[in-house]
């Protein structure tokens, strides 16, 4: 009888047919709302990039509620609508799926007053949100080929508009089987899982509030010196982690274990840890919590660009911390060294993934015709000797005209070897003669190519699969003899990335200053209008 009744109301207000089943007045506000592109209950009202892929999900429901039954939201809605309150866990914005507004909608669909256009707006939003949610947590929320980054956003073309119907709308268990749906569509990657538990750790300590700024000194602070703000310095790396807690501090000279700590900060943050506290390191203990907090969810965007499909070990080159990682087969760091990159004015190294396919050991150095023009050609216009010198030589091309290369040898630009991955860019991974650069924190100083600090060991790597090529050998084949190339059994896939904060295998979470001012476009881009990404 109670159900009789319950059916005859909301079929008295369109919500439901006399069988119980979704009315047609809420089959057609759905077709209309959809047909329009546009909802204005949501904070991003526009969906029109997405009405493709929601049009796709109700047709396989033939345009039928998938969230609501009569005006009752199923469990499945209830548990997404948790997970989108909860998203900044993941690096997201909670509004950007209308975390604020659930509730008055949930509201609205159990008031006596609910329409069915209530009911297709509560589920159009939930399956508009939903959408977005899962394709930001997968692909990303922005493009990156608005940064001109190269990365292959499709990540397999997946079918988001299926998925969501079949792993979220459909889900049975809802509170083990969503959860681990949508951990199945994030990042496969160790560094990915590390940078999410660091922003909650970040998170914490924002919560907290802010301490005040460290006094800055005109001059910098050396070890015995004294140092008027010693307990707010000796706190902050305490917060931080870097200096532990039961630790001796002087009252009265920087000394001892805070001098450590602020080492340990200084190499956590891509500063020479020295223990010395000048400008730099000022700076970066002044850094507000809720900027580091901004990194990490920044580096968690750009994990999200990456392909997800690994199927072999892969070289990965983060420009603003200088460093390359050769990853073994579950993802760890099986080989690490420091590596210099493009300037940041005017020869900045692009970020893009390739394949290794070859090296060349004793390469030439093929100059290209900019640097020729404007740093060789005026040397050489001064001091006739200096291509001689520098082992300069001119060669024919195939038009007819004439191009500059260095011969091989210890002063080749190149090192004893380059590692080659073909790119629309003419990048390329090699050794270098200027090891002295090397001990330098900050390490922007190429054309655009990328010099490794340990070529030979990166090479024993890169042929670890060939046993002839033992290191005797990958010696003997970088210091004497002619240009020789070696192709590699299978290629090895190779990303250029870029990320301000990384998060270690021993936990230690890593902070580089933005050198090229990607972090400052991307979090300018995330601010703008939803629409402005599409």
């Amino acid at each position: 009888m109670r159900l009789t009744f319950a059916i005859a109301l909301v079929t008295s207000v369109g919500i439901v047919d006399s069988h119980g089943g979704p009315s047609t007045e809420v089959r057609s506000e759905l077709r209309h709302f959809i047909g329009e592109g546009r909802l204005a209950d949501l904070r991003w009202p526009n969906f029109s990039g997405d009405r493709a892929n929601v049009t796709r999900f109700y047709e396989a429901g033939d345009f039928a509620p998938a969230w609501v039954s009569s005006r009752e939201p199923g469990p499945q809605a209830l548990a997404l609508i948790e997970t989108f309150e909860d998203a900044a866990e993941k690096g997201l914005d909670p509004e950007d799926y209308d975390a604020g507004r659930w509730k008055s909608r949930l509201d609205r669909l159990h008031s006596a007053g609910a329409t069915s256009s209530d009911v297709a707006r509560f589920d159009l939003a939930l399956t508009v949100s939903a959408l977005r949610f899962a394709s930001d947590l997968h692909f990303g929320r922005v493009n990156p080929r608005v940064f001109h980054f190269d990365f292959d956003v499709d990540n397999g073309n997946r079918d988001i508009a299926g998925w969501v119907r079949s792993r979220l709308a459909r889900a049975s268990n809802v509170s083990a089987a969503i959860p681990a749906a949508l951990t199945g569509i994030e990042p496969p990657f160790e560094g990915y899982r590390r940078a999410k538990q660091a922003l909650t750790t970040y998170r914490k300590l924002s919560s907290g509030g802010e301490s005040g700024p460290i006094l800055t000194t005109r001059r910098p602070v050396k070890p015995g010196d004294s140092y008027p703000d010693l307990t707010r310095l000796a706190t902050r790396i305490q917060r931080l982690g870097d200096l532990p807690d039961n630790s001796a501090i002087s009252e009265t000279a920087y000394s001892g274990a805070v001098v450590e700590g602020v080492k340990h900060f200084q190499a956590r943050h891509g500063l020479d840890p020295d223990g010395v506290i000048g400008a730099a390191t000022f700076r970066a203990l002044n850094v507000p919590l809720t900027q580091r907090v901004r990194q990490i969810e920044l580096t968690l965007e750009r994990w999200r660009w990456l392909p997800h499909g690994f199927t072999r070990p892969t070289i990965i080159v983060n420009i603003p911390e200088f460093e390359l990682r050769a990853l073994d087969e579950s993802g760890h760091a099986a080989l690490q060294m420091k590596v210099v990159v493009g300037k940041a004015y005017g020869h900045q190294t692009p970020v893009f993934s390739a394949e290794m396919t070859y090296l060349i050991f004793r390469p030439y150095w093929d100059v290209p015709d900019s640097i020729a023009r404007s740093e060789l050609l005026p040397k050489a216009a001064v001091d006739p000797e200096y291509f001689a010198k520098n082992h300069y030589e001119t060669v024919p091309t195939a038009s007819g005209g004439l191009r500059v290369r260095q011969a091989p040898g210890p002063d080749n630009a190149l090192g004893g070897v380059k590692f080659l991955f073909p790119n629309e860019y003419n990048v390329y991974l090699h050794g270098t003669p200027a090891v002295e650069l090397f001990s330098k924190s900050r390490r922007d100083f190429s054309h655009g190519c990328i010099r490794v600090e340990k070529p030979e060991e990166l090479a024993a790597w890169v042929l670890r699969n060939k046993p002839e090529w033992t290191r005797e050998r990958i010696q003997e084949a970088m210091n004497s003899g002619y240009p020789l190339r070696v192709n590699l059994d299978a290629p090895i896939p190779v990303l250029i990335v870029y990320g301000t904060a990384v998060v270690e295998q021993d936990g230690n979470i890593r902070f580089f200053g933005d050198i090229y001012g990607s972090d400052a476009s991307l979090a300018q881009t995330l601010a703008a209008d939803r629409r402005e990404w599409m």
